[in-house]
């Protein structure tokens, strides 16, 4: 790729430029070309550049056009595979044709995400299905692997996406024979990271990119390509995705994929050895009888708490056991496959982090996870910077972090802070929306604080009276699945609107669903605070119960608040409330994701006007005007009358004056 002037590339962000060319629609926005010169102007030296660029910014094409222009191997990592294909698919093509450049691009993904031709074979031998639909899939799989030319499992559109059958025809770091597999060269991985070395541009995800930096720094990283520009996009999610990727786990699932994996080798290359089937029945059961004896699913705390338990003790000795057993017999037939080899290597490994889960370590938080049959052991770092700095040293480049929700007021020390960045340029860029003239935030009057008892219920009341006014058109984004579901349960039959509630069915169809009725409800949690875009009148009103505060109990955060406090620091202040700040903001995100919407922003926590930390969250949303009166709510939907202009920059806010809009 031959590097273009960057200087015009800039100029085909403006009027007339190129982009408004092949894009119908496309508006100049000076937010926009500020952060595309940040870029330039980083790409002509080095360092790390951080942008929070407010919903509307056009981040995306801010980023593409200099780093593209500048002729330089770039990696576009996003935080979903969404976001990965909408990237490669449909904005990168755009640019591409704008630039007028050779660009050639490669869409990568985790290995997970592609047919493993060996491990097809091997399901196939091993022949032990019962369940009709699961033959079905193998045979559409076996017919499809001799058509496809990616090997991506995203075309098969007829296998749903969390069926069982997947995880046996997919391959893993651990189950991959590399080099020694009789269908290497056939790999639809290896060709995909061909095709990655070779690209100028390589789109990746977080989880992708994360494990491979993770991998570099035991002195094996190879997915991705050396290059000399990183971009992160949706940079919001570094320090959570670092931190898994950092982590050691220990899980029944990955001892009973094992257990599938060697049985399948077994009958395939020992079928001398029934000593050896027998000794991984006894794994299989101490398997279980471990998750047995941790009790009730829903569980999340401290392996401490659990570890020295009776129960646990003994069921644990029994796991490593047999563990042990099954890993000396293994030892004599390592040879007669690579297969075995690879079992005997996972095991050990196995072994040795569950091992290590029985000795406290200082830093590292040792936490465990229940299921209905299934249990997770995790050691996770307290501190993901010390390990990223190391990574990111490893792979010297200019670096672009980027997410509509990074800074704390104008702070991004948070953020920063979390991924041991000392020296950064950051740039802050509001949203060019008219947040002001397009939307309204209320904040309803008498609502109890919500650990009170009768907080849902009374704000299920307060949220009635404005879905009507609105006509449904709402999302109710939760902080908690059991609110979701008590406020579900008050809802029922209070309205005509259809009613979507996450885990009735996936998420991509509840959003499908939502546009087409045009006047949903829709509740939700987590996953919908973030990466859902409804552009239109479909969605108007956005309900939030709680400012989203992090669960205290969660064992990871509860280590960490303490090793602030222990190093004199301020938890609440320096972790809690920046936190929650990114969150809530990720959550008001939802609402104008257009020049042409228009909404309201309904947030039912008491705690923005009772306490003093409130104003960190109000100062850092969008500037809006503010109601505790449901009359203005009404008056806002009926269009009876505009809303008043924004004071001056210089005109001091109280928070009263500025919510009253009734007088």
């Amino acid at each position: 790729m031959k590097p273009a002037d960057q200087q015009s590339a800039l100029a085909w962000l403006e009027e007339g430029g190129a982009l408004s060319a092949n894009l119908p629609g496309f508006q100049p926005r000076p937010q926009q070309q500020a952060m595309a010169k940040a870029i330039t102007e980083l790409l002509a030296s080095e360092g790390i550049l951080v942008v929070e660029a407010g919903t509307g910014v056009g981040k995306t094409f801010a980023y593409l056009i200099p780093t593209l222009a500048s002729g330089e191997r770039v990696i576009l990592s996003t935080g979903s595979k969404t976001l990965q294909d909408q990237l490669f698919f449909k904005d990168l093509p755009v640019v591409r044709e704008a630039l007028k450049l050779p660009i050639h691009a490669a869409l990568l993904k985790g290995r997970a995400n592609y047919l493993c031709l060996n491990r097809l074979d091997l399901t196939l031998e091993e022949g032990r299905f019962t369940d009709r639909r699961e033959i079905g899939w193998l045979r559409r799989l076996e017919s499809w692997s001799r058509l496809t030319e990616t090997g991506d499992i995203a075309e098969m559109t007829a296998i749903p996406h969390d069926a069982e059958v997947w995880p046996k025809v997919t391959s893993t770091v651990e189950n991959c024979a590399g080099l020694e597999c009789e269908y290497y060269s056939d790999c639809f991985v290896v060709k995909a990271r061909r095709k990655a070395q070779e690209a100028d541009v390589v789109i990746v995800n977080h989880h992708l990119f994360f494990a491979d930096l993770a991998l570099k720094e035991e002195g094996f990283g190879e997915l991705l390509p050396a290059a000399e520009v990183v971009v992160l996009d949706e940079a919001h999610q570094l320090p959570e995705i670092a931190s898994t990727f950092f982590s050691e786990t220990v899980s029944s699932r990955q001892l009973q994929e094992w257990s599938r994996d060697l049985l399948a080798e077994l009958l395939v290359n020992a079928k001398d050895m029934p000593a050896l089937r027998d000794k991984l029945s006894v794994f299989d059961k101490a398997v279980l009888d471990l998750r047995l004896v941790m009790d009730a699913p829903g569980q999340r705390s401290s392996w401490l708490m659990m570890r020295d338990r009776p129960g646990i003790i003994e069921h644990t000795h029994a796991l490593l056991g047999a563990m042990q057993a099954l890993e000396t017999d293994l030892a004599e037939v390592v040879e007669r496959s690579k297969g075995l080899a690879l079992c005997h290597e996972r095991l050990a490994e196995l072994r040795r982090r569950l091992d290590r889960m029985q000795t406290p370590q200082t830093d590292v938080i040792q936490w465990f996870e229940t299921f209905t049959r299934s249990f997770t052991l995790t050691a996770t770092p307290l501190d993901v910077a010390a390990p990223l700095q190391r990574c990111m040293e490893a792979l010297p480049c200019r670096w672009v972090m980027t997410s509509a929700t990074l800074a704390v007021g104008d702070s991004f020390e948070h953020f920063t802070k979390r991924l041991g960045i000392d020296h950064a340029t950051t740039l802050k860029l509001d949203s060019p929306f008219d947040y002001w003239h397009h939307a309204l935030m209320y904040l309803p009057n008498g609502l109890p604080e919500p650990q009170q008892p009768d907080f849902i219920e009374k704000m299920v009341a307060a949220a009635l009276p404005v879905i009507k006014a609105c006509g449904g058109r709402t999302f109710m984004l939760f902080t908690s699945y059991r609110a979701m579901h008590e406020a579900a349960e008050l809802l029922e039959g209070e309205f005509e609107y259809p009613l979507l509630i996450q885990g009735e069915s996936p998420q991509r169809e509840m959003i499908d669903k939502f546009r087409e009725f045009g006047n949903a409800v829709l509740l939700g949690t987590a996953s919908f605070w973030e990466g859902v875009d409804v552009r239109g009148e479909a969605l108007s009103c956005v309900i939030i119960d709680k400012l989203p505060f992090a669960a205290p109990n969660d064992p990871v955060l509860e280590a960490r608040l303490e090793t602030l406090r222990r190093e004199g620091g301020n938890p609440f202040a320096d972790y809690q409330l920046p936190q929650a700040v990114i969150a809530l903001k990720q959550g008001v995100g939802r609402l104008i994701r257009d020049q042409e919407d228009r909404g309201l922003l309904m947030i039912c926590d008491a705690r923005l006007r009772t306490r003093r930390y409130g104003s960190v969250f109000l100062e850092s949303l969008p500037r809006m005007p503010r109601t505790q009166k449901l009359e203005v709510v009404e008056r806002f939907f009926s269009q009876e009358r505009p809303l008043k202009p924004p004071p001056t920059p210089t005109t001091p806010i109280a928070n009263d004056t500025h919510a009253d809009l009734s007088s």
